[in-house]
This record gives C-alpha cells, structure tokens and sequence, in this order.
C-alpha cells in the first residue's frame, strides 16, 4: 500500500509545473496557432466576400492587410503582458483578467473583466446561431436537390440549436484548456476544408463567367443611396476587424506552452505571426475570389449558407459539415474561459460544498457520488 501510494503521489508530483504547482503545460508553437486558427478563422471568411464587395478590389484587400497588421502588433503587445518581470522567471498571468490585475491593478481588472466574459458569451451565441444555419442548409440543399431550387424548403432552427447545445455540454467537461489541443486541430483542419471548398466553387464560377466581375470601388451609389454605401462600408469595417477576434482569449492560449528553458512569449510571438498570416492569406484568397465570382449586385451574404452555390449539393453539404465541426471546435476554444471563470466564483461562493464543486468542475462521473 505504501508503495502504491508513493508512486501515485511521485505521478502527481510530476503533473505538475515545478515553477508554480498547476498542472504541467503541454503546448507548443503547433498547439497555440491551431487555437488561434479555430478562434479566428470562423463563419467570417466565408462572409468577408460581402464585405469585399462593399470595399471593391482596392479597398477590401487593403484593409484586410492593414487591420491584420494592426492585430499582429496588438498581439505582440498583449503577449509581453504574459508574465510579469523576466519573461522566463516572472509571474505568469494565466487569464486576461490576471494580465490586467498585474499591470494596471485590481480595480481595472473587476471593471475590464466583465466585458471579456460578456464578449465570450455573445461569440458563444455567434457559434450556435452559425451553425444551427449550416445544419439548416444541409436541410435545405437536399431540400433544393429534390424539389428544385423554387421550393420554400422552411426548417425551423430551433432543433439544431438544441442539438449544438448538447453537444457543448459533452465537450464542456474537458477540465482544462490546455486539454482541448486536439479539439482545436480538428476545427482548424475543419476551416480550411470548408474555406477550401468555398475556394473551389468560385473558381469555377469564374471560369463558368468567363471574366473577374466587380469594380475597384466595390457597389457603386446608384443601384444603393451614398447612406447606404457609408453604412456598409462603415460595417464592412466592423466585420473585417471582428474577424480578428483572437486576441480577447490569447493570454490564455500563451499559458498553455511549455518553452522551458526558453521563453514562452517568444513562442507564443512566433505562432501568433504564422496564424495572422494564415488566417489573411485565406480571408484574402477567399474573399476576393468570391467577389470575382459574383459581383456586387448578386453578392450572398455567405457562399455555403447564403446559396451563392446550389450544386455539387453533396459537396455543399461536406463544406456545412465542416463548419458545424469547426463552430464545436471554436465555441470551446472561447467558452473555456467562460466555465474556468464561473467555476472559480462558484467555488468561491461555496468553498465548503463537495456538490457545488462537483458540479463546477463538470465532473459526471463524479456527480452522483458526491450530490446523491
């Protein structure tokens, strides 16, 4: 029995990370861009093609480039505020909300806090609404497939929301965000399929064309008022940038890689630069060709779901399928963060219920022991 005990202690022991007692990190370089890649790369660059067409040829990928140059920098910015004092001996802020109590001080971080949370819980519903919608065009394009393109083909979106919401309480019981890597590698693998696929369609579009539509300025005041021109282009912006949402979890994502003996910002820096370099080069490539494919005038609001596309309905429903996966992949990738802080508080609350902690942790498997 001693003997036993000894060696599942000495395997506790050596779980965790000598510098500060949690559980030992495990990222890498490889880990933490297939987070950034599944938080960044979303429903949004298959919608950038609207965007585009409100900028034109001139404007949409400049923008793009300049708001990806200012996130990179942002990020890098964000990734010094890691740890605090020497990047390999100090502090390490495993949260947002421990980066801002350490640099700018606890009162800061009680008011900064709660916007992060908020913005977690409104990307969370941005991940069921999006894909309940591809579930429905799943629906609708064997709908399309077998009554023609003039059917109403109604499908209520309720069912899938409860569907994706069943699957997030399955996969919430991952107790730690470093332990997700392989969820997050699945959704990024996911995003270029469907990205990919959406590629291919408006390559093919094009050549169906015979020529590049749209113009260099995007939609020109005429077919909509010079309001409704300001107003999109000002959205435009807004979506381009929100795109870009990486950031809001990235102190989080550095605390997961494990650089010892070197610094884990110097890593983090360089994942940081491949995935907004990915990430542009795909909302570029797919962006613009989507434009060319459709103009401006005929522009879905997104190529998969919108039914820029109606045929291969196969393939269109191998490209919804994979942004189903990838929304599974990514609203764990925010909501981690979400549960860890609601735990906390939970805990906190009830330091000395065994049930309430239980509960907190997720544990299933633990629960009816503990609360019945």
């Amino acid at each position: 029995m001693a003997e036993a005990y000894q060696t599942q202690r000495q395997e506790e022991i050596n779980r965790l990370d000598n510098e500060d007692g949690r559980i030992r990190r495990t990222g890498t370089m490889w880990t933490a861009s297939a987070h950034i890649i599944t938080a960044a790369i979303g429903f949004s660059v298959l919608s950038l093609v609207w965007d585009i067409a409100q900028l034109g040829w001139i404007g949409g990928p400049i923008v793009v480039i300049l708001l990806s140059m200012v996130i990179l920098y942002t990020s890098f910015l964000l990734v010094n505020c890691c740890t605090t004092g020497d990047d390999i001996t100090g502090k390490r802020n495993y949260t947002y909300s421990d980066a801002i109590h350490s640099n700018l001080g606890g009162r800061k971080a009680r008011i900064y806090g709660p916007f992060q949370y908020l913005n977690l819980f409104g990307i969370a519903i941005g991940c069921t609404v999006a894909s309940s919608n591809s579930m429905m065009a799943i629906r609708r394009s064997n709908c399309y497939h077998e009554k023609g393109r003039q059917s109403p083909c109604h499908i209520s979106s309720d069912p899938y929301m409860i569907i994706f919401g069943i699957i997030q309480i399955i996969f919430s019981q991952i107790p730690d965000f470093d332990q997700i890597w392989w969820l997050s590698i699945v959704a990024a693998v996911m995003s270029f399929v469907y990205s990919f696929i959406g590629l291919i369609l408006s390559i093919i579009q094009v050549v169906g064309n015979g020529r590049f539509k749209g113009s260099l300025t995007g939609i020109s005041v005429g077919s909509i008022t010079r309001t409704q021109k300001i107003w999109r282009i000002l959205r435009s912006l807004k979506d381009i940038a929100f795109a870009y949402s990486h950031p809001i979890i990235l102190v989080e994502i550095q605390a997961t890689i494990n650089a010892l003996p070197l610094s884990e910002a110097k890593v983090m820096k360089k994942a940081t630069f491949f995935s907004v370099a990915v990430i542009t080069f795909f909302y570029i490539v797919c962006g613009c060709m989507g434009y060319a494919a459709f103009g401006g005038d005929s522009m879905p609001g997104n190529l998969l779901t919108g039914f820029g596309f109606y045929n291969p309905f196969w393939l269109l429903d191998i490209a919804n399928a994979a942004i189903v996966i990838h929304m599974i992949g990514a609203c764990q990738v925010f909501c981690h963060q979400l549960f860890a802080f609601i735990e906390k508080w939970v805990n906190g609350a009830w330091p000395n219920s065994t049930c309430v902690a239980t509960v907190a942790r997720g544990a299933i498997k633990k629960l009816l022991s503990n609360c019945l």
